[in-house]
């Protein structure tokens, strides 16, 4: 049994890298195959060290703003690594261009579908990743999804059941696995914070950062409602310029927010484990928050894993200021609702995952 894993982005490596620990103790054959280029910026030698796996083994090298092009591009490629590299079941990540062009690929090429993290839906059919999503879904022999929200979803789809698995959240086993290993960042100690005294901010979404009078409102919100808490926010380029742009237009409103460089996957785990609480725009915090029971705000108005908001510790607040000061309010008092950790989101997902496709591929 050969099993390719394919990534697009940054995100996806500590989606991956469990999967990979399961298969090199359980002796499963498998390659590492990034989208992007080996001097990707985004990927500092520390990512891999926190997650403690190895660099891929093969770069496509695609480099590309434009959508379409980098579809095109990644099907090209991907298509001459699958010709020359005997495959059995290509694993795709999550929801991006690049994943939807290595599905369609995989699948042309004849080689069993695997999609991680399927059945995560908008329902915004205006969204280019919704329809990444539907097209993935419906290609794939095999949806693992993270809880009942997305098996759920894939079957008013048109899915067979016997195609649907629910594995559980695989960000959980990053989490887990790295618990003991999660060390407090440097900036912490620098801004003289507590564990539990302070409020995590992140910003990724690209339709909230470019518009800036909404941006404006909520960060106004969130600093007003936050008191004499402080709020960190570790934001990568775009993100941290469109903040400072605001922050400049008021420095004394803004006081309490400490924008710091991007911190390492460990480092951040920690950042975001011992928070008051967490304000973001990231599915992925949301989702690691509520493993950690913090109190988490999104800056949306849904989740592609609804277990965070009626189970977890997320509630979402959409684009309205007001909504987030009275949620601001409620973390900062503590009065956060009762929360849990949804099914199956319990650090195991990656042996579950790794066992049903030695039982599809070995038949």
């Amino acid at each position: 049994m050969n099993i390719c894993i394919f990534v697009g982005a940054r995100p996806n490596f500590i989606k991956v890298a469990p999967i990979l620990r399961v298969m090199e103790a359980a002796g499963v054959s498998h390659s590492l195959v990034y989208a992007g280029r080996e001097d990707d910026p985004t990927l500092e030698p520390s990512l891999f060290d926190d997650l403690q796996m190895r660099r891929p083994d093969v770069f496509l090298g695609v480099d590309c703003e434009n959508l379409n092009e980098l579809t095109g591009q990644v099907m090209s490629a991907f298509e001459r690594y699958l010709q020359n590299h005997k495959t059995d079941a290509v694993i795709v990540v999550d929801d991006l261009a690049s994943t939807m062009a290595a599905a369609i690929v995989t699948k042309k090429q004849g080689i069993r579908l695997a999609h991680l993290v399927a059945g995560t839906r908008s329902f915004d059919i205006n969204m280019p990743k919704e329809i990444n999503r539907l097209v993935i879904d419906g290609l794939s022999d095999l949806l693992f999804t993270a809880g009942i929200g997305g098996s759920s979803a894939a079957t008013r789809e048109g899915a067979e059941s016997s195609k649907i698995y629910m594995v559980g959240n695989i960000l959980m086993d990053t989490l887990r696995f790295n618990h003991q290993r999660m060390q407090r960042p440097a900036v912490m100690d620098e801004l003289g914070l507590e564990d539990g005294s302070y409020i995590v901010f992140t910003l990724n979404r690209k339709a909230l950062i470019d518009n800036t009078d909404e941006l404006r409102g909520l960060m106004v919100s969130m600093m007003e409602h936050a008191g004499d808490k402080p709020v960190v926010a570790p934001l990568r380029k775009r993100a941290a310029e469109a903040v400072e742009r605001i922050v400049s237009e008021n420095p004394q409103l803004f006081k309490g927010l400490h924008l710091v460089s991007p911190l390492g996957y460990l480092d951040f785990g920690y950042l975001t484990a011992h928070a008051l609480g967490v304000v973001t725009d990231s599915g992925n915090v949301a989702e690691e928050a509520t493993f950690n029971m913090v109190p988490c705000i999104t800056l949306n108005s849904y989740t592609e894993h609804i277990e965070t908001v009626k189970t977890g510790s997320n509630v979402l607040v959409g684009e309205d200021p007001v909504l987030l000061g009275e949620e601001i309010s409620r973390m900062v008092a503590g009065e956060w609702k009762h929360c849990a950790i949804p099914e199956r989101w319990d650090g195991r997902s990656a042996e579950r995952i790794v066992q049903i496709l030695r039982e599809v591929c070995q038949g």
